[in-house]
């Protein structure tokens, strides 16, 4: 597990780096990470006792509700998946049943540790690689292929051809290594990867399982291979690839990876309170109550069929999150409510928020597109007072239409910055100043006009 042991108060400074305010919610989702590796080190058998403590965060659209999960996430090194609750259905319904998360976060697990294991063997697989290249490009003579003869044997002219093709090998690998070679074509043998796609129909999303006929029939039928012609540059990146593979011990990778899944994944179940509520009286409708009751079992802690065996869930931290305009966390039904203990309430942004959003985060939005500017050659600044100015629009368009938070400066920031955008790579000019009168002129009209602003903004 890739435990950083990170404080509360540190995982909230590294989260005030890319998310404004919320104090209250990085807070709570500070401590429960925290409490994650308290538990890891229980010794007792109070250990596999102590739950997570599932939150739920409650806010509208767009005021970080997302990012804070997503950073929690990263700073933990864990498996993070995001779902939205409204797409599960009940049992016995067309549709992704809610197992298919666990599934997909343990896909998510191997795939992070198979990585990891592959930048551990990186070296040592270039190494084999290169060799491999080099035997590509010029084969060992004959009487270095027969194994088991020794050298007494060989005759003075044999002696000679190794001792020729040894020194001839490493002028090839000095010239390999400066990139003398790389546009030279050579014909290598390659996996035959083409199977049949087979598609698996059944009411229990057996779909999801992912079958890999490859894998499954690997150890049975002998593996095709087929000729390719490639530049060095390229076959060197297939060696290694293949060297990489043949270097990781999958069995590992599946064990740390299930692991890892199991004590420090999260899910981010978005969109909770569309599933919250009574049935619906109008149109075709799968039973919230349903989809909850479904997902209850994950919820408490069940063991799950994945294709790398079965996986527990009882450990994973699930951070579930949604408006609750309509309805209220209260009509989650009980044992839904029970296993979410923690609930926090996210403020909406204000102008002041959109101005320390623009530009204090590590991905500031103002940061995003001047960095973009800057491969067009354009140098773009903005006044304090445009910055103000940008902020207040947002927060008047949010106001008349429907308040998407956030959200909404990335569409105002397009609509500002489109013609410039659209013009830098012929632009003479290479330093464009933004001031608060630019910000009035690109985007006033558009507010004004409440039905535009519907369409635009």
């Amino acid at each position: 597990m890739n435990d950083r042991q990170l404080t509360p108060k540190q995982i909230v400074a590294e989260l005030d780096k890319y998310i404004i305010g919320q104090d209250k919610a990085k807070k709570s989702v500070a401590i429960a990470m925290r409490n994650r590796w308290r538990r890891q080190h229980v010794t007792s058998d109070l250990k596999d006792e102590i739950m997570p403590n599932n939150i739920i965060m409650i806010g509208p659209t767009g005021v970080g509700k997302t990012e804070i999960a997503r950073r929690l996430a990263n700073l933990a090194g864990a498996p993070f998946l995001k779902v939205e609750a409204s797409k599960f259905t009940e049992v016995g319904y067309v549709g992704r049943d809610v197992e298919s998360m666990i599934r997909d976060l343990t896909d998510l697990a191997v795939n992070m540790v198979k990585k990891e294991k592959a930048e551990e063997v990186q070296t040592k697989a270039e190494a084999l690689a290169e060799e491999r290249t080099l035997d590509a490009l010029l084969p060992p003579p004959p009487s270095m292929r027969k194994k088991g003869v020794s050298t007494n044997a060989l005759t003075a002219e044999q002696r000679q051809a190794q001792e020729r093709w040894r020194r001839t090998r490493e002028k090839l690998r000095s010239q390999l290594k400066d990139g003398l070679l790389d546009e030279r074509q050579m014909e290598i043998e390659v996996p035959n990867d083409r199977f049949p796609i087979i598609e698996i129909f059944s009411p229990m999303g057996m779909e999801e399982l992912g079958v890999n006929f490859q894998e499954m029939f690997s150890g049975m039928m002998p593996q095709k291979t087929k000729r390719r012609r490639v530049a060095v540059k390229e076959a060197a990146k297939i060696f290694v690839q293949q060297e990489t593979q043949r270097l990781i011990d999958m069995e590992a990778v599946i064990s740390d990876a299930t692991a890892r899944m199991e004590n420090s994944g999260i899910i981010f179940v978005d969109e909770l309170d569309k599933i919250a509520g009574e049935k619906s009286k109008m149109g075709p409708d799968v039973s919230r109550e349903g989809v909850q009751r479904d997902l209850l079992p994950i919820v408490e802690g069940s063991n799950v069929m994945t294709k790398y065996g079965l996986v527990k869930t009882d450990h994973i931290l699930f951070i579930a999150a949604g408006a609750f305009h309509i309805s209220k966390p209260s009509d989650l039904i009980p044992e839904m409510q029970g296993r979410f203990p923690i609930r926090v309430e996210l403020d909406s942004l204000s102008a002041a928020d959109f101005v320390r959003i623009l530009t204090e985060p590590k991905n500031a939005l103002l940061k995003q597109y001047i960095a973009m500017l800057e491969t067009e050659g354009v140098e773009v600044s903005f006044t304090k007072e445009a910055i103000r100015e940008i902020a207040r629009i947002a927060t008047v368009v949010n106001e008349r239409a429907e308040n998407i938070g956030a959200r909404r400066l990335h569409t105002v920031m397009t609509t500002l910055l489109e013609e410039i955008m659209f013009e830098a790579p012929e632009n003479e000019k290479k330093r464009i100043r933004i001031t608060k009168e630019m910000v009035a002129k690109s985007l006033t009209g558009i507010v004004e006009d409440e039905d535009l602003s519907r369409y635009i903004l």
